[in-house]
């Protein structure tokens, strides 16, 4: 585990992780709802949704305890913004789909979600990675990896690529909203992270990698 900051710090922090979490999973699922193409490990939460039932959400969080368990070998420490992101944005997933129409058919409204959502997922990794209160699991896993000698970009490639294809191969949705996800996201945590991130705290980094 990361050290546990001061309590005066964990109040400052925690709400901006939770609100973070919150947005991410809000524009996630407004994702799924246009249809347009989902980032790389949605597609594979959403492939395997549609071959066992399970709330796209729900499997979300399945993938990352699973992805948390691969960080064992790889030595990453855990923070309590690790173990909420797993199960924060999965719940939102979940509840926006539940509390939204199953079908959009109106394609400028489709179109409005997809930006929309990847705005918003934009600005809640900003708040979430700037709390500094621990990496999401997929951003540990890539980190671990490059820690070991691959480049952070060759070991996120490989990872995206490979939840990329089996979610394709599942049923996972591949389309233009997953590639201005792949181009969009790092542009748009680099303008909103500055912005949104606390001050500097001690023991406790953050990853600047996004999940997705």
């Amino acid at each position: 585990m990361l050290p546990t900051p001061s309590r005066h710090d964990l109040m400052m922090r925690l709400p901006r992780l939770i609100f973070g979490l919150v947005l991410f999973g809000i524009g996630a699922a407004m994702m799924v709802l246009a249809g347009l193409g989902l980032s790389p490990w949605e597609v594979m939460a959403q492939g395997i949704s549609f071959n066992t039932g399970i709330p796209i959400g729900t499997v979300g969080i399945l993938i990352g305890i699973v992805v948390l368990l691969l960080w064992i070998p790889l030595k990453e420490k855990l923070g309590i913004g690790t173990i909420l992101n797993v199960f924060i944005i999965g719940i939102v997933i979940d509840l926006t789909l539940w509390i939204a129409p199953q079908t959009v058919e109106n394609l400028p409204m489709r179109w409005v979600l997809l930006i929309g959502g990847i705005l918003l997922v934009g600005i809640g990794s900003g708040f979430y990675i700037g709390a500094g209160l621990g990496p999401g699991p997929r951003d540990g896993l890539m980190t671990g990896i490059a820690r070991r000698g691959v480049h952070i970009g060759l070991a996120r490639f490989a990872i995206e690529i490979t939840v990329l294809v089996i979610g394709w191969m599942l049923g996972g949705t591949v389309g233009v909203g997953t590639v201005l996800f792949a181009f969009g996201m790092g542009p748009l945590v680099a303008i909103f992270l500055p912005r949104l991130t606390v001050g500097p705290l001690e023991a406790v980094q953050h990853s600047t990698v996004t999940e997705g």
